[in-house]
């Protein structure tokens, strides 16, 4: 945005600019996607509470609608949170967060899918497995994204008193 003299349309008489402040539709937008993608996590994660368990174990199609699920929710973070932060110049911090949360999401799908990559205790041949270590990888990375999560949150201090 240019000002003549750097000054404020605040200054100058004028009314303040849609941009200053938080893009409601960017943030609704993000909640919404963030809701979506919850309720594709759990569909995939807990296909019994649907009524929609075919098989006993978690296989591959479960991993990989969960693991799509945790992108759309970590999607609608990177939408609705930035909007946040328009009044305010942008912390360090803001951008380690909005990091960990792609490295969170790396973490959770390089765990989730460790036997589709041969990287597993379950090889090529067998079905895949998600073990107690997978989960353990994957609810690594979700902490990781809820890390980032936090830190893209704009906190503001109490103002003192005169």
């Amino acid at each position: 945005m240019n000002h003549t003299n750097g000054e404020s349309p605040q200054a100058r008489g004028g009314t303040s600019s849609p941009v200053d402040e938080p893009s409601r539709i960017r943030v609704r937008v993000g909640l919404v996607t963030t809701l979506v993608g919850f309720f594709l996590f759990t569909v995939g994660a807990k296909t019994a509470w649907f009524g929609w368990d075919r098989s006993p174990g978690v296989g591959f199609v479960k991993i990989t609608f969960f693991l799509f699920g945790l992108a759309i929710i970590c999607l609608g973070g990177y939408v609705g949170l930035p909007p946040l932060w328009s009044r305010k110049e942008r912390t360090i911090v803001s951008d380690i967060g909005m990091r960990l949360v792609a490295t969170g999401f790396v973490i959770s799908v390089f765990a989730g899918m460790a036997d589709v990559f041969g990287m597993g205790s379950q090889l090529p041949p067998q079905a895949p497995y998600f073990g107690p270590l997978q989960a353990t990888g994957v609810l690594i990375g979700q902490a990781v994204i809820a890390l980032g999560f936090l830190m893209l949150i704009p906190y503001s201090t109490p103002r003192e008193k005169k």
